[in-house]
């Protein structure tokens, strides 16, 4: 079935990736940008400038969409970076929540984060907080709880990889290196598609086990 998609961080690393694949599968996409930022978006995506911060700047532009994708977010997530998490992706899913229930869409897609953690406590607060915005909004929703994704300019975790491999043979640590696994971007392209094209009643989340077997 075709999807009409409203994508929110069309521009950023996982966006960029993931609406040619939406175009390719015949769904028809518009993507939120700012002005100086809409030549980073394909041809054949439908641009609606505003800010992804503010809800009335876009929100009128969301129906007759079907479908929301939230992939605002802080760049290269880090402990240092907690005060950019509370100004930049807890206001964005504020406002893509508010835009998505003014328009009524039928099907919320938000990448959140693996969690409990250890670490990236601040980041894991703000991405629960947007977790039960969702909730209390009643959206209909998929959730994607990836730890780590590795892909172009993202590669240096790689070398943890053996690492893990051990965690998750000892007993005592093997859910949580399971749950905090990594991802490859061609992974969570794959989820975040299927995330669109089977739209689900209520709140589904798609922890790292869920994305690598997409």
């Amino acid at each position: 079935m075709t999807r009409s998609v409203f994508i929110a961080g069309g521009t950023g690393y996982l966006g960029r990736r993931l609406i040619p694949e939406l175009l390719s599968k015949g769904h028809r996409v518009r993507a939120l940008a700012r002005e100086e930022s809409k030549e980073k978006l394909p041809p054949g995506c439908e641009v609606v400038i505003g800010d992804a911060l503010v809800s009335s700047s876009f929100a009128q532009h969301v129906h007759p969409s079907d479908t929301f994708v939230q992939l605002v977010g802080v760049p290269r997530p880090s402990p240092a970076k907690a005060r950019q998490f509370q100004i930049v992706d807890l206001p964005s899913i504020r406002a893509s929540v508010a835009a998505a229930v003014h328009a009524q869409v039928e099907h919320f897609v938000y990448v959140s984060v693996a969690q409990p953690a250890p670490v990236m406590k601040a980041y894991i607060k703000v991405r629960a907080e947007g977790e039960r915005m969702i909730h209390d909004n009643g959206l209909n929703a998929t959730i994607l709880r990836p730890w780590y994704v590795l892909g172009p300019g993202h590669r240096w975790p790689y070398a943890l990889s053996p690492v893990y491999k051990i965690l998750e043979l000892i007993p005592s640590t093997r859910q949580s290196a399971l749950r905090l696994g990594l991802v490859t971007i061609d992974e969570m392209t794959r989820a975040l598609v299927q995330a669109v094209e089977r739209p689900c009643t209520g709140v589904r989340v798609l922890d790292v086990a869920n994305i690598k077997s997409t």
